[in-house]
């Protein structure tokens, strides 16, 4: 899943890994491995859509929290994982 992240003055693009499961009440249960962040929809892509705008809006208000207040250098790292976390 593609998804939009506010970076300083600038939108990047970063892509996150969600597990979608049926719900036992029906419908779809969407979580995010990445973020704490999960929601639910009637259909797979209501559902979709919805966790699409759930990771937006926590990453709008973490970008919110975080202005101003990283101090020091950033670092991308590159780490091996199995991958049944990939899945």
């Amino acid at each position: 899943m593609l998804q939009i992240l506010y970076c300083g003055d600038f939108m990047v693009t970063r892509k996150f890994t969600v597990v979608l499961e049926p719900a036992e009440e029906g419908g779809f249960v969407v979580k995010c491995l990445e973020l704490p962040v999960a929601t639910q929809g009637e259909t797979r892509e209501e559902a979709l859509k919805n966790i699409k705008e759930a990771i937006e809006g926590y990453l709008e208000v973490k970008a919110k929290l975080l202005h101003g207040k990283i101090r020091g250098e950033k670092v991308e790292v590159i780490v091996e994982a199995p991958s049944t976390l990939l899945a």
